[in-house]
């Protein structure tokens, strides 16, 4: 019976780690289904979806502490289960681009959770602005915000959170 596995693995960067990982995987009939990888500071940080059947995921777990030696990675596993479709959310894109300030994400998700939406993606990224080489903080999220919630108070919401961390916010249908 084909299950899912969740791996989370973290090391520092180097040319053919993915390589390396998505092998040892492949190497024991298991299947990446969907990932999210990327460079944080001087660390390579993976998150894997991962299929097969139960007893080929097993051999994945029974050799964690083989893998993390073989390839410098700490390494997490866990089972886990299909998500069920939410058929009455709707998918919106939020985007920021302001300042570096501490607590932008959170005063956000906190805003976003009052209105049970779901995050399902959020990126977030530290960049220079192009004239006078301020940090910038970006953000990107996809989430399902539910049929009910009405946009209009959202949005005014999201406005105050504007104004009080001077944010440029744009919240938008998903094309």
């Amino acid at each position: 019976m084909k299950q899912q596995l969740l791996l989370t693995a973290v090391g520092k960067d180097r040319i053919g780690i993915v390589d390396d990982l998505s092998k040892e995987i492949l190497d024991r009939s298991c299947n990446i289904e969907e990932s999210r990888m990327s460079l944080l500071g001087g660390d390579f940080a993976m998150i894997l979806l991962v299929s097969g059947p139960s007893e080929r995921l097993g051999t994945l777990i029974k050799d964690k502490a083989l893998l993390e030696e073989r390839l410098q990675l700490s390494i997490q596993m866990r089972y886990s289960e299909v998500a069920p479709q939410k058929s009455n959310a709707i998918p919106y894109i939020l985007e920021s681009s302001s300042l570096d300030t501490p607590g932008i994400v959170h005063s956000v998700s906190t805003v976003l959770r009052k209105y049970g939406i779901n995050i399902t993606d959020l990126e977030t990224n530290t960049e220079s602005a192009p004239m006078t080489g301020a940090p910038l903080f970006i953000i990107k999220a996809q989430l399902l915000i539910p049929a009910d919630v009405s946009i209009m108070l959202l949005k005014k919401e999201l406005e105050e959170l504007e104004l009080n961390y001077n944010l440029d916010l744009r919240l938008h249908p998903a094309v």
